[in-house]
């Protein structure tokens, strides 16, 4: 199944539960929420309060993105605010084994964020623990960048592996995913998609989830055919 992730990074702030519903009627079927700290990525954006607020307004699954140094000291907080999934980077776990079984101790869904210039076998070790990984398709940090094609051989090698050690996790790609590129990211093998300054518009929100859905449905289908 395909899905659509809406990135509230790309929201109206002001407006999030009016632009929450907008996705929602677009069929969006998770939220993803940007956690950033300012030091593992330049950006500082959500913390727990955010998630709090959110938890009341919608019945998506909240799928929390810690872009931070020390992940394992978030853990309880965003659980206790409601996040359903939380994923974290290769880059900044020392112990992710360790880390991940954190996550599930606190009742979500784990994952695991691999960046830009990070191997793809560097998470063979735990990838029967995982609900997905997460492929960045930019650098982490901000909004709006232009999506970088080797993300795609990451994908297939993820879908690869996936058939070969007979697992089900997901795979999530998260950058520059737009109407004009989620078609190549769904035939790589991606089944959860990440975007937010292709969706969030004034006036055209519900409209953009909707042809965005489409075009990555119509991509998945050929894919399975």
């Amino acid at each position: 199944m395909i899905e659509l992730a809406a990135s509230i990074l790309a929201a109206d702030f002001a407006h999030l539960a009016d632009e929450v519903a907008l996705v929602e009627r677009g069929g969006a079927t998770i939220l993803h929420v940007d956690i950033m700290d300012g030091h593992f990525v330049p950006n500082i954006t959500f913390g727990p309060p955010v998630v709090q607020a959110l938890r009341p307004i919608t019945k998506l699954p909240l799928d929390c993105h810690l872009m931070v140094e020390n992940p394992d000291d978030f853990i309880p907080a965003f659980a206790q605010a409601g996040a359903d999934m939380m994923s974290v980077h290769q880059e900044v776990c020392r112990h992710l084994h360790r880390t991940l079984q954190h996550i599930v101790q606190h009742g979500m869904l784990p994952a695991v964020v691999i960046n830009p210039a990070t191997p793809v076998d560097t998470l063979v070790e735990v990838l029967p623990m995982l609900h997905h990984v997460l492929v960045m398709s930019v650098n982490p940090g901000f909004g709006g960048q232009k999506f970088l094609p080797l993300a795609l051989d990451k994908i297939a090698h993820l879908a690869e592996l996936r058939d070969e050690m007979g697992l089900n996790f997901r795979i999530e790609v998260d950058g520059g995913v737009a109407h004009d590129t989620v078609a190549q990211v769904v035939e790589a093998g991606a089944d959860m998609l990440v975007a937010g300054s292709a969706i969030f518009s004034p006036g055209k929100t519900e409209q953009n989830a909707v042809e965005f859905l489409k075009l990555a449905r119509a991509a998945g289908s050929v894919q399975v055919a």
